[in-house]
């Protein structure tokens, strides 16, 4: 469920006044750059960037997430297609479902799945589309403990939603707590590198003109992997793709991204010791 952006354009203005490399800088006029530096950086978001609540974002996005120019989602659907393998007669859990691409899908190829999202319009949008009466879907705050039983699923997927949830450890034990001893948790996110330029989800309000942001969080590599490993998940598959010249001829938005690593690709099994 997850398109980005970038958040400023970089400092505008550091100082006000010259400096001189052969004299060292006072403690008061660094303390002055450092202020001019972060009110220039607000200056220049709070222009550019509303970030909202995550839930008050995508319920914004929702009329219009479908339609949109996301090179991100182009991205992962010709990537992420491998990782399904074979699922007619399996169960699904679709974590973040959003408006029902990974649900609607797994449920033509012949999934039971369950749908789980925080957003209502997202959901609103999900249960409106052909096919969607084969799907459960449950709203439901994704930071809390799904309501779902355990090792009730043969798959797990979780796609563009991690950059949304503060507390990696405790959501990774959730995904783990929802799969069968024998199935696998198939994981898609921004990548990590792209907080590096500086961006994260965003879409432009149709309304307004201005782009707005729903709540996300930096988090590394690292940090992803640790969880799951924390979490008793084992690592199967990781892989990382960048926006190419094919992306961008398909969107125009990753042109400023190509060759920058755009997402990152884990399969995942439960490990027992």
């Amino acid at each position: 469920m997850s398109e980005v952006t970038k958040l400023s354009n970089g400092v505008q203005r550091a100082s006000t006044f010259p400096l001189d490399a052969s004299q060292p800088i006072s403690e008061k006029d660094a303390q002055s750059v450092k202020r001019e530096t972060q009110l220039s950086d607000a200056r220049a978001q709070s222009t550019t960037m509303e970030v909202v609540p995550t839930q008050v974002g995508y319920d914004r996005w929702a009329e219009f997430y479908d339609s949109e120019d996301n090179p991100l989602v182009l991205l992962e659907g010709k990537h992420i297609g491998p990782l399904f393998g074979d699922v007619a007669g399996l169960t699904v859990a679709d974590i973040g479902c959003g408006t029902g691409r990974h649900a609607l899908r797994l449920a033509a190829a012949g999934a039971r799945v369950t749908a789980v999202d925080f957003s209502t319009a997202m959901l609103e949008r999900a249960c409106s589309k052909p096919g969607a009466e084969a799907i459960a879907f449950v709203r439901h705050d994704l930071a809390k403990p799904f309501p779902l039983r355990s090792a009730a699923f043969d798959r797990v997927f979780c796609c563009l939603v991690l950059d949304h949830i503060g507390e990696l450890n405790n959501f990774f034990l959730e995904l783990r707590r929802l799969c069968q001893p024998k199935g696998r948790v198939i994981i898609s996110v921004m990548h990590p590198a792209m907080s590096l330029q500086g961006v994260q989800a965003r879409f432009i309000d149709p309304a307004s003109g201005r782009r707005i942001s729903p709540a996300s969080h930096a988090h590394q590599m690292s940090d992803y992997l640790m969880a799951a490993v924390r979490a008793g998940l084992s690592l199967e598959h990781v892989s990382e793709h960048a926006a190419d010249a094919a992306l961008t001829a398909q969107s125009p938005r990753a042109v400023k991204y190509l060759g920058w690593p755009m997402l990152l690709l884990l399969k995942l099994a439960p490990s027992y010791v």
